[in-house]
């Protein structure tokens, strides 16, 4: 299956912004209270702000030209009172969206990051770890910026602008016709340019998401670097990033910023009408002073907020292509899906492979019409030269992938019928190069079993030692407390694996896989670790994938895998001489 979020950026059939904008508000259903409540703070706002041009043009009218200083002193007193409520209620919906904004983006970076943990192997193999975090951190906090600072405003941008169309209107309808006509020019060029600037603000995030995952990738292989004197390279590689985020962050600038210099010019010539025009009534006796006052302020109010709305609008699309991005994660499903097995087969084999094929891209085929029983209690070896499919065969045992057609079974059963509790339980995996947390020894042996999640240290070390991995726990100086960092610099690449050796043994699994375990293991410790798999349940079967020969030496049965097949080796010396032809055909 593809998951390269890149590709689907391209295939993808662009959605309308209707649709876009429905999906997040249900994201955050929760706060439908709390955005109600400022929504009618910012109406009422939005109203009292309105009242105040009419009040002044006639105060104006009433009170200032025929010099009755008492009225407008009462009237000054009404429209300081409305302009405190307003002030109040503009208060309480910036705390309001504030609120909804930061709990919205908790909700959304909790979501993605769960709906990452639910996808395979293959999914972060096909995209980069910069850009999804850039994804997680960056767009999120573009999503907040709009809903805690901006959707409000432009809401309310709106209704006042609504709300002084409508007074412009009632006051003279032909004045208000020709004040209102830039305003059409405004919309028509507003929805002719929006697709354009979220098209540059979304290249911009992918750029910027790109350039994140540059500096990860480079930071994470920096000791390489260093040891191969590739300063340059990865240089020239950063350089080429940051000039593509510097051309897209212009583009996006540009395009974010060619709606107020035009909003503004049409706004000026709204208010250039509207003198020429007004001062035109008022010469035939058709209108007042005070009301030319008032209509100078509606027509402000008009225009003022659409000026606004031209960063608003920016900002709304920003927002716009972070969702984009963030809802391609989070409409993304996984292929490896829990499915009911109706199942009734039999089996004495505890995993079997029954024509089994599997590609990576669904173009080369890796692995060809595969069958293989493993029985319980038994040691497994898969041999072959590099590249010849021993891993993969094993990432099909342990269901990091599924297979592309045929049958995995385990117990007799599907093996995708297993909950990963369960799979996860009845196989164990020891990888070449095991991952390991920030913590502690004892925080990475129990990670992921929650049979001893609540044990002491002397518990664990009892359960340890009847386990007999007591002599590899005393490799490291401070036993359990022994300090581990993920990227391990404090440990060597051995002692990982020892950790990843005792996590998974603890388990118990029925299957124990073993992926070149003790590739940088000395030949003490490695006889070490022979001598426990040797003390394993007598029902547990181990699946060893090794170059070195005397690492399988004691297997029950050898497979040579290599150019996708899989075929009994017989014996040790059968499987060296395959092994050679297979590397000289290689």
């Amino acid at each position: 299956m593809n998951y390269n979020l890149n590709q689907l950026t391209a295939k993808q059939e662009k959605q309308s912004t209707y649709k876009a904008l429905k999906r997040l508000l249900k994201m955050i259903s929760a706060e439908r209270k709390n955005l109600w409540l400022a929504l009618i703070a910012i109406l009422v706002n939005s109203g009292l702000l309105l009242v105040g041009p009419l009040i002044i043009g006639h105060t104006v009218d009433a009170y200032i030209r025929t010099k009755q200083f008492h009225g407008v002193l009462i009237y000054a007193g009404i429209l300081l009172a409305i302009y405190l409520v307003a002030m109040v209620t503009g208060y309480t919906q910036t705390k309001l969206m504030g609120g909804i904004g930061q709990r919205m983006l908790y909700t959304l970076r909790n979501a993605i990051f769960n709906k990452l943990q639910e996808f395979p192997v293959a999914f972060f193999n096909q995209n980069k770890a910069g850009d999804l975090i850039s994804r997680i951190n960056n767009d999120t906090d573009k999503l907040n910026q709009f809903f805690s600072q901006s959707l409000m405003q432009f809401i309310g941008s709106i209704v006042t602008m609504l709300g002084a169309g409508i007074f412009l209107l009632s006051i003279n309808i032909d004045l208000g016709a020709a004040t209102l006509s830039p305003a059409v020019l405004i919309v028509l060029f507003t929805i002719t340019l929006s697709p354009w600037v979220k098209r540059k603000n979304a290249s911009n995030l992918k750029s910027v998401g790109a350039l994140s995952a540059e500096v990860q990738e480079s930071l994470n292989n920096f000791k390489v670097i260093i040891a191969f004197n590739r300063r340059d390279y990865f240089r020239k590689r950063f350089d080429q990033a940051n000039k593509d985020n510097y051309r897209t962050a212009i583009g996006a600038g540009l395009s974010n910023n060619i709606f107020v210099p035009v909003y503004g010019l049409f706004s000026s010539m709204a208010q250039l009408i509207v003198l020429l025009y007004g001062i035109h009534l008022i010469s035939i006796g058709e209108f007042s002073i005070g009301l030319l006052v008032s209509y100078v302020a509606y027509a402000t109010n008009f225009y003022n907020p659409l000026r606004q709305l031209a960063a608003l609008w920016t900002s709304f699309q920003v927002a716009m292509a972070s969702w984009d991005r963030i809802s391609q994660i989070l409409l993304l499903e996984t292929d490896l899906m829990q499915i009911t097995s109706n199942s009734t087969e039999t089996s004495d084999a505890l995993l079997e492979f029954k024509n089994v094929h599997f590609s990576y891209d669904d173009s080369k085929e890796i692995l060809h019409n595969i069958n293989l029983k493993f029985e319980k209690g038994k040691t497994y070896a898969l041999i072959g030269p590099t590249g010849g499919g021993k891993t993969t065969t094993a990432s099909l045992i342990s269901r990091l992938y599924d297979a592309t057609k045929g049958t995995v079974l385990l117990n007799g059963k599907d093996i995708r019928s297993f909950s990963a509790a369960e799979r996860t339980q009845k196989i164990g995996f020891i990888l070449q190069e095991p991952f390991l947390f920030t913590g502690t020894v004892k925080d990475n042996i129990l990670y992921g079993n929650s049979q001893y999640a609540n044990v002491s240290d002397e518990e664990l070390e009892k359960i340890i030692e009847d386990a007999n991995l007591n002599a590899l726990l005393a490799i490291f100086d401070e036993g359990l407390k022994t300090q581990v960092t993920s990227n391990s610099d404090g440990i060597s690449l051995g002692q990982k694996q020892l950790i990843a050796f005792m996590r998974a043994v603890l388990r118990n699994p029925e299957l124990l896989i073993l992926d070149e375990a003790t590739a940088n293991i000395d030949t003490i410790t490695e006889q070490l670790l022979s001598n426990i798999l040797n003390k394993l349940s007598k029902e547990t079967t181990l699946v060893i994938i090794a170059h070195r020969l005397n690492t399988i030496e004691n297997a029950d049965e050898i497979y040579f895998v290599n150019e996708g097949e899989v075929q009994k080796a017989g014996t040790l010396n059968d499987a060296l001489g395959m092994l050679l032809k297979g590397k000289r055909v290689s």
